[in-house]
C-alpha cells in the first residue's frame, strides 16, 4: 500500500474552489470553514493567490495552499479544469449473485471501454451468469461459496493489473462519462478513492410511491455538493454501489467478511492512513432502488445494523451526535419546554458567543463572527436532537411519549419540521402526506437496525453521543499562515 508521504505536490494548473460553507473575512486574509470547522489566517502573499474563491496552482506556494485547503475540507477541485486520464487504465470489478438481467444491463452500458471482471458469489443459477459474462466478453471468477459482496470484490481486486479499479454493483447503470470524470481526480496524487452521485434508476412499471421517495431521499444519494470524505465531514461516507480507486492504495481492499458498512469502513481506513477520498456529484450513476415496502424496510434496517460493527472498528466516529456541553445544554433547555427554557437558551447562546469571540479576536468583527459560529453550532445541535428523537433513539422517545405531554409535543414538532424542510429541499415528486409517512418509516426501520445491532453486539457504542468536553471540534479555530 502506498503512503501519502510519497505523494508529490499538486500539478501546475490544478485549480481548487472554496466550498459554499467557507466564509471569507478580512479581505481574504481569514477563511472560516472546513471539516471540522477552523479559522485559517493567511499571509498577504497567500491571500494574493485567491482569485475570488478560486486558487490555481502556479508555483510551490500556491500548491501548498491549495493542498492545505483541500485537506482541511475548505476547498474542492475544479474537476472540469482537470486534464483527462486514460480510461483504459481502469478495470471494472462487479460482484454478483444471480440477477443476470441486471448484470447484462450494466455490462451493456460499460461496453468495451474497460476490462471487466465479474465475480459470481455462488449464484443459485451460475450458468445464467456465465452466459451473460461470455456474451459481453468479460472475465468470470466463480466462487464456490457465498462470501458477500465485500470479499467478492477483493477476489476481483486480486486479478486487477491496471492502476485503477472501479467497483460497481450489478444493480447500477453508469453514465458514459462517469468513470472518466472521476478519473480526473487522480491528478491529485493524494487521492486514493472517489465516488459519484447515486441517483434512482427509473424502470417501466416501477413507479411506486416508495420509489419516488427514494428518488428524492435515497440513503445512497449524498447530494449535489462535492466534498472530502472522512468521519464528521459533511460527506462522511460513500456507498460501494460505485467507487473508483487507486489499486496501490487499497492493499487487500475491503474488510473481509463485512456484509454491511464495508464501504464506510474502507473510506475511513483510507482517510486514517492520510489518503484523500472524494465525493464528486458531477459524475452520476443510477441505482435500482427497492420499491416493495417489505424489501425496502429490511434494507433500511440492514443498513442500521452496520453501526455497531463500525463502532467496533472506529469508535466515537460512529456516534449519532457530536455535542459540547454548551450545545447539549442549549438543546436540552429547548426540549424541556419550561418557562425558563428560552431565557436559559439565550443565556447559554450569549456565553458561547462571548467565548468564541475571544478565540477569533484577531479578526475584524470578532463578536459578529462568534455569533455566526455559535448560531451554526446551536442549529446543528438542535438538528441532531431532532435526529436522535426520530431515528436513533426513537424507542426511548416512544416510551417517553406515553408518559410526557412535553415529549409528545417535542416529537410532533421534530417530525413536522423534519418533513417540511426535507420535502422542500428534495422537491420530491410525491404528495406531502406519503412523503411524511415514508420519512418516518425510513427512520423507524434504520433506528430499529441500529438497536438490533447494539443488542447483538452487546454494546451501546453506536447509540451514545460523542461529548466534546474540551474545545469544539465543529468550531476548531486554528491560526495558520501560508507563504
Amino acid at each position: 500500500m502506498t503512503s501519502t508521504r510519497d505523494a508529490g505536490p499538486l500539478p501546475i494548473g490544478f485549480a481548487v474552489r472554496l466550498n459554499r460553507h467557507v466564509r471569507v473575512r478580512d479581505q481574504g486574509r481569514t477563511l472560516v470553514g472546513g471539516a471540522p470547522t477552523r479559522m485559517i489566517r493567511l499571509s498577504k502573499a497567500a491571500a494574493g493567490h485567491l482569485d475570488g474563491r478560486t486558487i490555481r496552482v502556479r508555483d510551490r506556494a500556491s500548491a501548498l495552499l491549495a493542498d492545505r485547503l483541500l485537506e482541511g475540507g475548505l476547498a474542492d477541485p475544479v474537476v472540469a479544469d482537470l486534464p483527462g486520464l486514460d480510461p483504459a487504465h481502469i478495470t471494472v470489478v462487479i460482484p454478483v449473485r444471480d440477477r443476470p438481467e441486471a448484470l447484462g444491463r450494466l455490462l451493456t452500458c460499460i461496453g468495451d471501454r474497460h476490462h471487466v471482471i465479474v465475480v459470481d458469489d455462488a449464484s443459485r443459477a451460475p450458468a445464467a451468469i456465465a452466459g451473460v459474462v461470455s456474451r459481453h466478453g468479460a472475465e468470470l471468477v466463480a466462487l464456490k461459496r457465498n462470501v458477500g459482496p465485500a470479499t467478492a470484490r477483493n477476489e476481483g481486486l486480486k486479478r486487477v493489473t491496471t492502476p485503477y479499479v472501479a467497483f460497481a454493483d450489478d444493480d447500477v447503470v453508469l453514465e458514459p462519462d462517469a468513470l472518466p470524470l472521476l478519473l480526473r481526480h487522480f491528478n491529485d496524487p493524494r487521492v486514493a478513492m472517489v465516488a459519484p452521485r447515486v441517483l434512482g434508476l427509473r424502470l417501466p412499471g416501477r413507479d411506486r410511491w416508495v420509489g419516488r421517495y427514494e428518488d428524492a431521499r435515497s440513503s445512497l444519494d449524498l447530494g449535489v455538493y462535492p466534498g472530502i470524505v472522512r468521519p464528521r465531514a459533511p460527506v462522511s461516507w460513500v456507498p460501494s454501489a460505485c467507487l473508483l480507486a487507486k489499486v496501490d492504495a487499497l492493499g487487500s481492499g475491503f474488510s473481509a467478511g463485512m456484509r454491511v458498512g464495508e464501504d464506510v469502513d474502507l473510506a475511513w481506513r483510507l482517510a486514517g492512513e492520510g489518503h484523500r477520498v472524494r465525493y464528486e456529484p458531477a459524475a452520476t450513476v443510477y441505482h435500482e432502488h427497492r420499491t416493495a415496502i417489505p424489501d425496502w424496510l429490511r434494507r433500511k434496517a440492514f443498513y442500521g445494523t452496520g453501526a455497531d460493527l463500525l463502532a467496533q472498528r472506529h469508535g466515537r466516529d460512529v456516534a449519532p451526535a457530536i455535542v459540547t456541553p454548551w450545545s447539549a445544554a442549549f438543546a436540552t433547555a429547548l426540549l424541556l419546554q419550561r418557562r425558563w427554557s428560552l431565557p436559559a437558551a439565550a443565556l447559554i447562546f450569549a456565553a458561547a458567543t462571548l467565548r468564541l469571540s475571544r478565540r477569533v479576536r484577531n479578526t475584524e468583527h470578532p463578536v459578529r463572527l462568534g455569533a455566526v459560529l455559535t448560531f451554526d453550532r446551536a442549529l446543528a445541535a438542535t438538528w441532531q436532537l431532532k435526529a436522535l428523537l426520530l431515528r436513533h433513539w426513537w424507542p426511548l422517545a416512544a416510551i417517553g411519549c406515553l408518559f410526557s405531554r412535553r415529549m409528545r409535543r417535542a416529537v410532533a414538532a421534530a417530525a413536522l419540521f423534519d418533513t417540511i424542510i426535507d420535502f422542500r429541499r428534495t422537491k420530491a415528486h410525491l404528495d406531502p402526506f406519503r412523503f411524511a409517512v415514508a420519512r418516518r418509516l425510513d427512520d423507524l426501520a434504520y433506528g430499529s437496525g441500529v438497536w438490533y445491532g447494539a443488542f447483538k453486539g452487546r454494546s451501546l457504542r453506536a447509540l451514545l453521543p460523542d461529548i466534546r468536553w474540551t474545545g469544539t471540534r465543529g468550531h476548531d479555530t486554528r491560526t495558520e499562515s501560508d507563504g
